[in-house]
Parts: C-alpha cells; structure tokens; sequence
C-alpha cells in the first residue's frame, strides 16, 4: 500500500547516490537507511545507519553540491522527502525546524570529529611504530 505522505524504499534500494545533484533533504519516517561513501580507492564504507524520525541529505538544502553519500534503505523504508522552498517555507512557519537541523548537523560533526582523531592516532602509532619506554 503507497504512503501518502512519501515513498516507500525496498530493502537494498538506493535513495540517493554519491555524486548525484540534489536540492531536496530527506525525512525517515520508517525503517532504517545505511549511509555509505565511496573512498578514493573504490571501497565503500558505511558511515552509519539511520531510523525513524532522523533526516539526511539535508546538505542539498544548503548547498548546491553533488551529494557526498549515498543512502540505502536497509529494510522497507517510508521516506518523505523536503524540497528547499517547503523547508524554507516551515522553517518560516516554526524556526524550531532550523534548530532540529542544526542539531542534527552539530552531532555528526561531533561524532566525526572523534572518529577522525581515532584513525589519526592509529595512523600515527603505526608510521611512529612501537615507542620504546622512557629509561
């Protein structure tokens, strides 16, 4: 049965993809969506995987850039999707929207963030090698 209010996702199905244009975020309303990247070698990583009530994509309605990740539904996903002009229409209607966002956004960065100083600590233990103790 068709959701009214979005679309509904296979489990497998690609949402949006890598590279692709986009001017529209994306709200998920049920099921859950994997976000995986491309690296520079080929390998795709999943980044994470999203439920319900989360949103992604949402760079595309601030900036005119190629989308950075791909999303995939990981089971049946309802998907309601925000084009810039409605988003910019209710975040007139009720500015607490903006702030779910902003939100939203911060802790991405946040968990990023640590997971970079991760990866740069074990980058570096291993260009460095074993230390040997302080005699």
């Amino acid at each position: 049965m068709p959701d009214q209010l979005g679309k509904i996702f296979a489990p497998g199905e690609t949402i949006v993809r890598q590279g692709e244009r986009g001017s529209e975020m994306f709200v998920l309303q049920r099921g859950r969506v994997e976000i995986v990247q491309r690296s520079a070698n080929g390998e795709e990583v999943r980044l994470g995987v999203l439920g319900p009530g989360e949103v992604f994509g949402e760079m595309a309605i601030f900036e005119r850039h190629v989308r950075s990740a791909t999303a995939r539904a990981v089971d049946e996903a309802a998907v309601l999707t925000v084009d810039r002009r409605t988003f910019l229409r209710r975040v007139q209607e009720d500015p607490s929207i903006a702030l779910h966002i902003l939100r939203s956004m911060s802790q991405r960065v946040r968990q990023l963030s640590g997971e970079l100083t991760v990866l740069r600590s074990c980058l570096a233990a291993q260009v460095d090698g074993p230390r040997e103790p302080a005699a």
